[in-house]
């Protein structure tokens, strides 16, 4: 995962400590990461390192299987969809900011006679 100048994405976990946050093993990460469920950065030794975003993700992962009991090819569908949604709602958003300065620039021109 890239850091996009946020704390959330700031790779700080390493393996074992966000398999002790999450309550899971560590091979179980490594499963996810196998499927393409989450994607750590790496160290320049190739160690494994899980940022806060990563955390929540898997939080959520977990919380799928353990108590909705939905298997991990669904886990996949509806993480692929939440990421969707979320793109089409920054879309919306720009739209209507993008509406809402034409109509302010438009609300200060001259009326044409």
């Amino acid at each position: 995962m890239t850091t996009r100048g946020n704390y959330d994405d700031e790779p700080c976990y390493v393996i074992s400590v966000a398999a002790r946050l999450l309550g899971v093993h560590a091979q179980t990460l490594r499963y996810y990461e196998r499927l393409g469920l989450v994607e750590p950065s790496r160290s320049r030794g190739n160690i494994r390192l899980y940022s806060a975003r990563d955390i929540e993700r898997l939080q959520q992962i977990k919380r799928l299987v353990d108590d909705l009991g939905v298997n991990l090819a669904g886990v996949e569908v509806i993480l692929q969809l939440n990421e969707k949604i979320a793109a089409l709602e920054r879309e919306l958003q720009a739209a209507r900011q993008e509406i809402e300065r034409l109509r302010a620039r438009q609300g200060s021109e001259p009326a044409a006679s």
